[in-house]
C-alpha cells in the first residue's frame, strides 16, 4: 500500500425525471455505487428513490459493478434518484514509469485470437463496442504514436495528448446518442465523446481500453502522479458524471494489480483533462462503453413520450481545512424518449 494518505471526499448525485403524463409501470437499472478497492475504499454508500420502488435487487455484474435494479408499479409522473457516497482515494500511479512499461507491438499481441492459447480477460475489451466502433479514421489518429518498440504507456500517454490538443471539450456540444463518426468530424464533444475517442484509438491499434464512469473534483488536488494535473487547476467535467478510459499496461512498473493477478493491472487516463488520474477521480463502473455503466437507465410504460431530465453532482473534500462551499452543476437536458414502452 502506498504511504500517502488517502483523500476522504463525498460525492451527492442526484437525479430527477418529470413525465409528460404519469408512468404506470417502471423498470429501471442503476450504477450510481463507487467500486471498493485497495485504492478506493468505500466507507459509505446509500442509494435513495422516490417514490419507493416495489421491488428492489442488488447484484454485481460481469465486470465487477455494484448495480441496483428497481421496479415501481405504482403511478407517478415525477422519478427522483439520490445516490450519496463517501470514498477514501489513493493516487494509484505515483510511480508510474511509461518508458519501463513493455513495447505496445507485444501488450496487443497478447490478446490477439491464436487458437489453443491461453484465455486473456482483457482481451474483450481490444474489441469493437457499440458506443466504439472500428472506424478507419480511430486507427490514423494513432499514426506516428504507435511506433516499433516504443513503450505501451509511453505512447498512450502522448496519444492523449494529442487528443486533448486536437479535440474541443464543449458543454452539449453532443448528446447520448451522437455517433463517434460524427464526434471525428466535428471535433468536439464532452468527457464521454473523448473517452470513447481514446478507447477507440486504442483498440484500433489492438489494444485493451476500459471505460470508466466516475466523478471528479472541480479543482485537481496536489500533484499526485506523472501528468496529473497541477494544484489548483479547474478540471473540465467536474461537478458532474466524468469519464475517462483505462488502458491494459500488464508488468508496467508503477501500474498496480487490481484484484492480485499480475495481469490484472490497467493505467487510468483522463482525455477531457489530459492527465493520469490521481486522488481526485472517484471510479464508480467499467466498461466496454458508457452503454455498459450508465449511471441510470430504464424501461417505462407510459410518460407521454417525453420527459425532462436533471442532473445535479456535488463532489467535495472532507478533509479540507478551509474550503470553498461546494458547487453544484445542474444540467437541464433535452426532452426525449425514455425506451418507452406503453400498452
Amino acid at each position: 500500500m502506498p504511504a500517502a494518505s488517502p483523500m476522504r471526499l463525498d460525492v451527492c448525485h442526484e437525479t430527477h425525471y418529470d413525465y409528460a403524463a404519469p408512468v404506470s409501470l417502471a423498470h429501471h437499472l442503476a450504477h450510481l455505487k463507487p467500486l471498493d478497492d485497495a485504492f478506493q475504499r468505500l466507507e459509505d454508500f446509500s442509494l435513495a428513490v422516490q417514490p419507493a420502488p416495489a421491488q428492489w435487487r442488488d447484484s454485481v455484474d460481469a465486470w465487477g459493478n455494484a448495480q441496483s435494479h428497481f421496479s415501481l408499479a405504482q403511478a407517478h409522473d415525477q422519478l427522483r434518484v439520490t445516490a450519496t457516497s463517501r470514498v477514501a482515494v489513493r493516487a494509484r500511479f505515483a510511480a508510474l514509469e511509461p518508458a519501463a512499461s513493455p513495447p505496445w507491438a507485444q501488450v496487443a499481441a497478447r490478446v490477439r485470437y491464436v487458437a489453443g492459447a491461453p484465455f486473456v480477460a482483457a482481451a474483450e475489451f481490444a474489441l469493437p463496442s457499440p458506443y466504439v466502433p472500428r472506424l478507419p479514421a480511430l486507427r490514423e489518429l494513432g499514426v506516428g504514436v504507435f511506433t516499433p518498440g516504443r513503450p505501451v504507456a509511453e505512447a498512450a500517454l502522448e496519444l492523449m495528448h494529442r487528443l486533448h490538443a486536437e479535440f474541443q471539450y464543449e458543454s452539449r456540444s453532443t448528446d447520448i446518442d451522437t455517433p463517434l463518426a460524427q464526434v471525428l468530424l466535428q471535433k468536439r464533444g464532452v468527457c464521454q465523446d473523448f473517452a470513447h475517442l481514446l478507447a477507440g484509438v486504442l483498440r484500433a491499434w489492438g489494444l485493451p481500453a476500459r471505460y470508466v464512469s466516475g466523478y471528479l473534483l472541480t479543482h485537481a488536488p496536489v500533484q499526485d502522479a506523472p501528468n496529473a494535473a497541477g494544484s489548483g487547476a479547474a478540471m473540465l467535467g467536474a461537478d458532474a458524471s466524468h469519464a475517462w478510459v483505462q488502458l491494459w499496461c500488464p508488468g508496467t512498473p508503477g501500474v498496480p494489480a487490481e484484484h492480485g493477478g499480475a495481469d490484472d493491472a490497467w493505467l487510468d487516463l483522463d482525455p477531457t483533462n489530459d492527465c493520469v488520474p490521481g486522488s481526485g477521480h472517484v471510479r464508480v463502473a467499467v466498461g466496454r462503453d458508457f452503454g455498459d455503466v450508465t449511471p441510470l437507465r430504464g424501461v417505462i410504460r407510459g410518460g407521454g413520450g417525453r420527459h425532462t431530465l436533471a442532473v445535479a453532482v456535488r463532489t467535495r473534500r472532507l478533509d479540507a481545512a478551509a474550503e470553498a462551499p461546494p458547487q453544484r452543476a445542474r444540467e437541464l437536458l433535452t426532452p426525449r424518449p425514455m425506451e418507452n414502452t406503453r400498452s
